[in-house]
């Protein structure tokens, strides 16, 4: 099972990204390139490059007459030399290609969150976004390659370290932006960062795109380290190589603990819906392959309304279905999902017969030894409940002396 870590060292950009997973996967270089070509209509090569310090690789996209040739972390500096495209004109060339299916279903989905953070920062509907640096072609290069090769090596998981947001001023389309720019901000909530002293755009819209549509996890994932590679950017940053470093791990049995495991977390409010149709379909959310757990508890929503915050525990591999779940149980027209690491203790079942009721016992290795909870709906057929409360307790104490 593989899991690849990021370290960004300089931080994270589209073409970054590319490299530094084609760096440690030479042999996806070819396909990702071609792809990437098609889509873009511009000239791409993967490049060696040392720093002085470091190397690895960089990627290098030619747009041809009246285009440049892009290496690395500034998008945002060639804004204003580019077309607008909207991102339905993208998304239906995207869908029309001949990319494999898993490829594309990457590249729409990290173009539309993309889309989804540009529409929230100019108050358009997100099918009118007009794509300006990431419209061009060594953007869309980015984003098919990584597409290409993230569908490729198909990881079972991806984590990161902290992130560099830099500081100061970038210039846009749209002018002078903060840094990092308001996109790259939406799409970053919920990373940890890092301040290292280093100013400048450091995460790219295009790279936190990639990193919101991985939605990578914070910590690291135990396994034997296979293969590295490091992508760099053209910014020379003081007394700091510009890369971005891939980690590639082959968990083993060994390295997974027991009780630990990847789980999928899917967070939603409703403040439209009674509360019996909720618990019914929180009900069935459960009961759903893959569900591990789902709860409500009270909010407050817009306008201080009282709202239900919903949340749902999956394995990664099923949380496609889960999300259209969510969606068809529930009057949510929109959800958050995030990955997590769980860590649980050994647990098993013993049945337990007391007063010839036969009653199931959850025992729970705890640190401090052995305890033991009768299950409530093994006593139910007990007609008080003062009985159903003596045969627990019983039972508890038979199956842990």
């Amino acid at each position: 099972m593989r899991h690849i870590h990021l370290d960004p060292l300089g931080g994270v950009a589209g073409d970054m990204f590319v490299a530094a997973l084609l760096d440690a996967f030479p042999d996806q270089r070819v396909g990702a390139l071609a792809a990437a070509a098609a889509l873009s209509g511009a000239a791409c090569r993967l490049v060696p490059h040392h720093d002085g310090t470091l190397s690895g690789a960089m990627l290098e996209v030619d747009a041809g007459p009246g285009g440049h040739t892009q290496h690395g972390h500034h998008h945002h500096e060639h804004g204003n030399r580019h077309a607008h495209v909207h991102w339905s004109d993208i998304r239906a060339r995207i869908a029309a290609s001949d990319l494999p299916a898993a490829a594309r279903e990457h590249a729409i989905g990290i173009f539309r969150v993309l889309a989804e953070a540009e529409a929230r920062v100019h108050g358009v509907a997100v099918d009118d976004v007009a794509f300006h640096e990431v419209g061009a072609a060594d953007s869309v290069a980015d984003i098919v390659a990584a597409a290409w090769v993230i569908a490729a090596i198909s990881p079972a998981s991806w984590s990161i370290a902290a992130l560099p947001l830099g500081s100061g001023l970038v210039r846009t389309a749209h002018g002078m932006m903060p840094v990092p720019a308001p996109a790259t901000a939406l799409l970053l909530e919920g990373f940890a960062t890092v301040d290292d002293g280093v100013g400048g755009e450091r995460v790219t819209p295009t790279g936190a795109a990639i990193l919101k549509h991985l939605a990578p996890a914070a910590s690291r994932r135990a396994g034997v380290l296979t293969q590295s590679g490091f992508g760099f950017g053209t910014r020379r940053l003081p007394g700091l190589s510009n890369c971005l470093r891939v980690l590639v791990f082959e968990a083993t049995e060994s390295a997974v603990p027991s009780g630990h495991r990847e789980l999928a977390v899917v967070s939603f409010e409703v403040d439209d819906q009674s509360g019996e149709e909720l618990a019914a379909g929180i009900d069935r959310l459960r009961a759903m392959e893959g569900v591990h757990d789902g709860v409500q508890m009270a909010a407050f929503g817009k306008k201080s309304r009282l709202a239900v915050h919903v949340q749902v525990l999956a394995a990664p591999a099923h949380l496609d279905e889960v999300v259209a779940g969510c969606f068809r149980e529930t009057t949510t027209i929109g959800l958050r999902t995030h990955m997590v690491q769980g860590r649980a203790l050994r647990r098993r079942f013993e049945d337990v017969e007391v007063e010839g009721q036969s009653v199931r016992v959850k025992l729970v290795e705890r640190p401090g030894g052995m305890t033991g909870k009768a299950e409530a709906d093994h006593v139910l057929p007990l007609a008080t409940q003062a009985a159903r409360a003596r045969v627990r307790r019983a039972a508890e104490q038979k199956a842990v002396p």
